[in-house]
């Protein structure tokens, strides 16, 4: 797909695709819905909340399982209003939270299950429930009245997400829908893209990476998209061949769980034949592990980098011939640029070391009522993405650090003062610091450090995380101490406290 890329509505993004091509698969049951089959459901489940009252840029969450309901959710709610998707592993207090700060108008759910969701939502935030028949067609309930709508504009706000620094509150990104669109199209048109292309989705659909590069990128290019509802390693390559899957995109955690069941002895997996590449994106992938992805895989793979605030993609590395280099996340991609600026917000040269900042018609113009944050995170038309690199002579972009203290675990993006402060609301808790420490498996690990104003123990506290945050958040060690470090001014010096804390035997 080497079109210059166009802002679109969501729904216009695959408006050009014939009806009888198939777009998305569930292959727990083997259903195929077409491209005019998916047009047709989208506009009925945006009719449908139209009808329950949704309005024009009024928040839909979502917290539904991977799979066709989900998309067509999503779709439909980004027509209708604004999508807000939710984790579902979300506890009851971050459900409420979300909520609200959304001002979510309704909440879709499955027709069982989902407690935690349901009591938050409360008599609040109604509910409908989400299906799916038989026959493939998704369904709510209560499913009354259709509505017709008018289409939405190219900058109407299509989805909401948080995204968490080290401070203060989760912020609100609002992306439009040029700037899915448009990122979904440079997405497909970095990887070529096309018709014959089968997508594979093992990241969750309330990430962008699940949602724009596994599959709006295909449903942009006409391909197609197998959904499962959730990863597993070990019926991954059954699922590929079934459905003669081209690529995939995952976090390092995934890829490793994958290789980690390859055979060197077997050869390739039945499944693995068709793959033109793997993608790997939103945390950093050791060149070791990309090493052992194409040794047991036989397809080139390519680091990328993304986040939220541009929509996801912004650099990645190329298909064959061109080089792809272990260690960097590839050059800028489609229409994103990329720049390294210093602190002053002068723009450094090739092999200067400073804070990546990025523009774009994928890049949100501000984050939602949060002056603060917009005034610190724009300079001179520049998203500072709070990361830093260099751009080496080829124009490949490497990461060096994170200036942001976010704690990536897996590819969630979690804020260690979220967990600051569930600590704290612990009545035997003075004070608390959250940070991350290596991990084999996830990149890092959720840890804190706590000094107590009563008594409890560590297992109590970590009992305590349990019931309040969902379980990538919670910190897995608690250290009792009796002073944290502070700058003179009283700001933790959470840095500090990680790497004390990080060390073997602590």
């Amino acid at each position: 797909m080497s079109t210059t890329p166009q802002s679109t509505t969501l729904l216009d993004l695959f408006a050009h695709v014939p009806a009888d091509k198939v777009a998305v698969i569930s292959p727990e049951n083997d259903i195929r819905v077409t491209y005019g089959q998916l047009r047709q459901q989208v506009q009925a489940c945006a009719e449908a909340l139209a009808a329950a009252g949704v309005k024009r840029g009024e928040r839909v969450g979502i917290a539904l399982p991977n799979g066709l309901p989900n998309v067509v959710a999503f779709l439909g709610a980004a027509m209708a209003g604004t999508a807000a998707p939710l984790n579902p592993a979300y506890k009851e207090e971050e459900f409420r939270f979300y909520l609200e700060d959304t001002n979510a108008r309704f909440l879709l759910l499955p027709p069982e299950g989902a407690e935690a969701a349901r009591l938050a939502a409360g008599d609040k935030v109604p509910v409908i429930a989400v299906d799916l028949d038989e026959a493939g067609n998704v369904r709510l309930s209560p499913n009354g009245r259709h509505v017709p709508i008018a289409p939405p504009s190219v900058d109407d706000v299509a989805l909401i997400l948080h995204t968490s620094g080290s401070t203060g509150r989760p912020k609100r990104v609002p992306l439009s829908h040029a700037n899915l669109s448009i990122s979904a199209q440079n997405i497909a048109g970095t990887y070529d893209l096309g018709p014959g292309d089968v997508s594979l989705c093992v990241m969750p659909l309330f990430h962008v990476h699940g949602l724009v590069a596994s599959t709006l990128a295909t449903l942009a290019s006409g391909g197609t998209v197998v959904v499962p509802s959730k990863f597993n390693p070990l019926s991954f390559w059954r699922v590929a061949r079934d459905y003669d899957v081209t690529w995939y995109s995952a976090v390092p955690t995934l890829h490793q769980l994958l290789a980690a069941r390859a055979d060197p002895a077997a050869g390739r997996p039945a499944g693995a034949e068709k793959l033109r590449f793997i993608r790997s994106c939103s945390a950093s992938l050791a060149p070791q592990l990309m090493s052992d992805l194409e040794a047991a895989f036989g397809a080139p793979v390519l680091e990328a980098y993304g986040m939220t605030e541009a929509a996801h993609q912004m650099a990645s590395n190329p298909l064959p011939p061109a080089a792809h280099k272990a260690g960097s996340v590839g050059p800028n991609t489609g229409t994103t640029e990329i720049g390294i600026m210093d602190a002053e917000g002068n723009l450094l040269k090739t092999g200067e070391r400073g804070e990546i900042v990025i523009r774009g018609a994928n890049v949100v113009k501000g984050y939602e009522n949060n002056p603060e944050a917009n005034a610190s995170s724009f300079t001179n038309g520049w998203f500072r993405t709070g990361d830093q690199g260099y751009l080496d002579d080829d124009g490949y972009l490497l990461l060096t650090g994170r200036l942001k203290e976010m704690i990536n675990r897996g590819g969630e993006k979690i804020s260690p003062r979220e967990v600051d402060e569930v600590l704290l609301a612990h009545p035997a808790v003075a004070e608390a610091v959250a940070f991350g420490v290596p991990h084999p498996s996830w990149g890092e690990e959720v840890a804190a450090c706590v000094v107590l104003s009563g008594d409890a123990s560590e297992a109590e506290l970590l009992s305590y995380c349990r019931e309040k945050l969902a379980d990538f958040k919670r910190p897995k060690k608690i250290h009792i101490t009796t002073t944290i470090p502070r700058t003179a001014t009283g700001k933790i010096q959470r840095r500090v406290v990680a790497e004390a804390f990080a060390r073997p035997g602590k």
